[in-house]
């Protein structure tokens, strides 16, 4: 298997036990990895299963993605597996003493870490390094650290260093920055009205200190379908170029794997029926698309159309524990 026919897309599955369609589509399109959901996830026996079922149908040691966040975003849910909290009560710890909320923190991340390598994933979508803010929507809430953009970057560092030492990928969402959205981008497109410095001194800048602080580390990232009208009023930013290339990658000073918020949200309603969307982020800037509906369908569709990882996209992953599965 060569790197020139991975195709730029993360895929999902229907249920609990991988079909025997579903196999033949997955050998047959050859999508970089997969992202698991709670639909997926009964105990570790059955969930390690399928995790190996995946990774032999591609024949490689692909990314095989999850939300496992604590709190309400926990995939792996007890009482098979254990209960984690939100991270803003590490947040709220933190405002009392930042060396007793790291510790505990450590302690959660490595006990979460262990649980997801058991059943062989490899990346977590996590930390969430979104700032809060008064009117903040529920949809990131207790999800979030804090206020402080501070405390935000150093958990989110925490989080991104344990995850990797205990050999997950972390994801760092939602770039570049999802905090002021008032409305959930699962429904509505968020539109942030800020100047561009009020959210470069507050919002990107966690991510670039969070990122400074882990500069060693691969890492991925996951854009947010969120408008920011002073720098492209016209495009959200998990399709937007100018984001993209001039806050993501040279503002942040994100160098690592990009990947789009799930295709299936209806913040990207606008943008056309989802195999439109996969093509509107790669073409974007975007290193590979994610969709998590696992409607066969609606994949059979994407495999059609959406491109083989860039020779960029490649380099990226270069850095990090999947290169030797994708290089020719």
């Amino acid at each position: 298997m060569t790197s020139q026919n991975v195709k730029a897309a993360i895929f999902s599955v229907e249920g609990a036990v991988l079909s025997k369609d579903e196999a033949a589509l997955f050998r047959e399109s050859n999508p970089l990895g997969f992202i698991l959901f709670a639909r997926n996830c009964q105990d570790p026996k059955q969930l390690k299963f399928l995790v190996n079922a995946l990774k032999d149908t591609l024949g490689r040691d692909c990314p095989v993605l999850i939300d496992q966040e604590g709190g309400r975003v926990q995939r792996l849910k007890p009482p098979v597996w254990r209960k984690y909290p939100p991270m803003r009560h590490f947040g709220l710890m933190a405002e009392e003493g930042m060396d007793n909320a790291l510790e505990q923190l450590r302690f959660t991340i490595l006990q979460l870490a262990d649980e997801l390598s058991e059943c062989g994933i490899n990346v977590n979508c996590a930390p969430v390094l979104d700032v809060l803010f008064p009117d903040t929507h529920d949809a990131i809430g207790d999800r979030a650290f804090s206020e402080d953009p501070t405390i935000v970057a150093r958990l989110g560092a925490s989080v991104i260093r344990h995850l990797s030492a205990s050999g997950i990928v972390p994801v760092i969402k939602h770039l570049p920055g999802h905090g002021r959205g008032k409305v959930d981008s699962h429904k509505d497109l968020p539109r942030v009205s800020e100047s561009r410095n009020d959210l470069s001194i507050k919002d990107f800048d966690t991510f670039r200190n969070a990122l400074k602080l882990t500069a060693d580390i691969p890492v991925w990232g996951m854009v947010a379908h969120i408008v920011y009208e002073a720098i492209d009023p016209d495009h959200p930013a998990s399709v937007s170029p100018k984001i993209i290339k001039d806050v993501i990658r040279e503002g942040i000073g994100f160098n690592g794997f990009l990947v789009s918020d799930d295709l299936d949200m209806d913040a990207l309603a606008g943008y056309g029926n989802i195999p439109e969307r996969v093509l509107a982020t790669i073409e974007a800037g975007c290193d590979a698309a994610l969709y998590c509906a696992g409607d066969m369908k609606i994949m059979e569709e994407i495999a059609k159309t959406v491109p083989n990882l860039t020779a960029k996209a490649q380099e990226r992953l270069q850095n990090g524990p999947f290169s030797r599965n994708i290089a020719a």
